[in-house]
């Protein structure tokens, strides 16, 4: 620790310079940063910020950065004269892009450390700056901008339009991590609708009702209704308000207080009514023109499709920690739900008149438009005209067939010697679903740490030696792809792997009792070791990731694979074994039971006697 004090105030800059880089290095060691920080070394290197040397300064902010990650030193006795030196190295057009990355680090850190922090950087980062950060082409600048720019929006719970409008769509692939931060931005926005979701309409609101009953008067025509008398009034209004397809004519109000959709469904009538008025006026009088069983409501139809929509975009469900699959749609639109709502009301009611469904069918016209909007979903549009586009050419028919199809692919011939067939093959195929899985632990997976203020910064690989006796892992760089198993220095033998815990069970989601979402504890996973109970803990990336591992260390448990992926793959290896061994079956009807023997003949006299015959 002298030595590296002494270094750092070296008047040689290169001595200077070497030492801070191996400052950078030993800082991540708790010991050594409990020593540094003790002789107020922390406070050294910000007297070294004068310096203007870039490679100096990058290793000097690297070195503070890993420093104030240990939690040694509370964020908050940092002063706003150094403060605002870090926001101005951010929002500055000129800079070495290694000192603005590491700067974004901090200012991260920093608000999600302290609100009180939060307001002085809200208030020295520009939001033009931050954006225009977004838009370059070094992507660890894109990745450290975004995390800053979702630190502050959760912190402070708005998102401003202007974000989603500058997000950049760029022919490469997004990272992992830019993905998880473009899907944390969706769901923090989309979120702020679920207080109109899970609010139910006040009958005695004057707002609410005007909004109601604008509905029905930009959809009829009618006479002056201050010359009716009041009976007349309210007869004519009950009378329009069911032809919109309310189920409580005489007290609309009664459909919208179920929440959800709550408020929410109100506001995406009165928008759809707003912005495309024909089209509005057009599907209640066609509607209205029909039987009064073939009608298709426009307000329970409305109503529903709002809670479906809120289901798909997950509206009222906190972002998850390693959620990464947002919608590209969403960065191309203003108001999505209500835009989104807009398209799909017109599909229901093309739908309805394809399925020439009546009311009886109203349950099975929302479940086909739901798959509709799923599966076009599905495909990640990127603008509201290609989502059009996509779910109008995804009519009833071909929903039809590609229902055909996928049943096609699952259904299996049930007669008992093909299930018969099935239990003798299953015994191989679980040993090449073994072998499958081991190999892919021998690969190994790399797994991110989160600690309690939700960083994904720090990233460690795991993986199985190649004579499947020992775990190995370690940290590694974010760039790292399969790093050798020789650099992984942790090591576990699997003979002293007690036992596999999964979910609540988990030490780590214990110890975060009740901060873990539903989608964090389907991920989580432990292993236990030694007699003492020490643990090894896991969040996978993905399901996948999860039943993958899990499988494969119960299998060097010696224990059973459970998981939904194995069951799964199962099924499709059974599923073209079978068919291709039936292969020359095809069109052959197979028994129930195999035929019966034949009774043996009477005598065997037909056999034929080559010693005779060679006489």
């Amino acid at each position: 620790v002298s030595l590296k004090t002494r270094g750092i105030q070296s008047s040689d800059s290169g001595v200077r310079c070497d030492s801070l880089k191996q400052l950078a290095c030993v800082s991540t060691d708790v010991t050594f940063a409990q020593e540094f920080i003790s002789r107020d070394g922390h406070s050294l290197l910000l007297c070294v910020l004068s310096v203007r040397a870039p490679l100096i300064m990058t290793h000097t902010l690297t070195g503070f950065m890993e420093l104030m990650d240990h939690g040694i030193v509370s964020w908050e006795n940092l002063s706003a004269v150094f403060i605002k030196k870090i926001a101005n190295f951010v929002n500055a057009k000129v800079l070495d892009a290694s000192i603005q990355q590491v700067s974004l680090a901090i200012l991260e850190s920093m608000v999600l450390s302290s609100s009180s922090l939060f307001q002085q950087v809200k208030q020295e980062v520009t939001l033009e700056r931050l954006l225009s950060h977004l838009q370059v082409t070094n992507q660890q600048i894109q990745t450290k901008a975004m995390a800053l720019l979702m630190a502050l929006l959760q912190t402070a719970g708005d998102a401003d339009r202007q974000v989603r409008m500058n997000i950049i769509h760029s022919s490469a692939s997004v990272g992992d991590e830019m993905a998880h931060y473009l899907y944390v931005l969706q769901s923090v926005t989309l979120n702020h609708l679920e207080p109109r979701m899970r609010m139910p309409l006040d009958s005695y609101n004057q707002d609410q009702r005007e909004i109601l009953h604008g509905l029905r008067q930009a959809a009829f025509e009618t006479e002056s209704e201050n010359s009716l008398s009041h009976e007349r009034r309210r007869s004519l209004c009950a009378k329009e308000f069911k032809k919109l397809g309310f189920s409580n004519n005489s007290n609309p109000g009664q459909d919208l207080l179920r929440a959800p959709p709550g408020l929410l469904a109100l506001d995406t009538m009165a928008y759809f009514a707003s912005r495309y008025p024909d089209a509005y006026s057009r599907f209640v009088l066609e509607n209205s023109s029909r039987e009064d069983k073939h009608e298709c409501p426009f307000a329970r139809s409305s109503i529903q499709l709002t809670l479906i929509l809120c289901e798909i975009l997950r509206i009222g469900e906190p972002p998850s920690e390693t959620g990464s699959n947002y919608h590209p749609i969403f960065f191309s639109q203003d108001r999505l739900l209500e835009e989104l709502f807009c398209v799909c009301i017109q599909l229901i009611n093309k739908t309805w008149k394809e399925m020439r469904a009546t009311q009886e069918d109203f349950d099975k016209v929302m479940q086909v438009v739901r798959e509709q909007i799923t599966r076009t979903l599905s495909s990640k549009p990127t603008s509201l005209e290609l989502f059009k586009n996509k779910v109008n050419a995804l009519n009833y028919s071909e929903i039809l067939k590609l229902r055909q199809t996928e049943r096609l692919h699952q259904e299996e011939t049930l007669a008992p010697p093909v299930l018969e067939l099935k239990e003798r093959l299953k015994p191989e195929l679980l040993e090449l679903i073994r072998q499958q899985r081991l190999n892919r632990l021998c690969q190994g997976t790399l797994f991110r740490k989160i600690s309690s203020r939700r960083r994904q910064d720090k990233l460690w690989y795991c993986r199985l030696s190649p004579n499947h006796k020992v775990l190995h892992f370690g940290d590694v760089e974010e760039d790292t792809e399969t790093p050798p198993i020789e650099s992984l220095q942790e090591k576990i033998p699997v003979a002293d792997i007690k036992a596999l815990l999964t979910g609540k069970d988990c030490p780590h989601m214990k110890e975060n009792k009740g901060k873990q979402t539903k989608e964090g504890l389907d991920l989580a996973f432990s292993i236990t070791y030694d007699v003492e109970e020490y643990s090894l803990n896991f969040i996978a990336s993905s399901r996948t990731d999860f039943c993958l591992w899990t499988d494969g260390l119960s299998v060097l448990l010696g224990r059973d694979m459970s998981s939904e992926c194995m069951r799964s793959e199962l099924d499709i290896l059974l599923s073209m074994e079978i068919k291709l061994r039936l292969l020359d079956l095809e069109n052959v009807p197979i028994p129930d039971c195999a035929p019966p023997v034949p009774k043996p003949p009477s005598n065997f006299n037909f056999c034929y006697d080559l010693s005779q015959a060679e006489q």
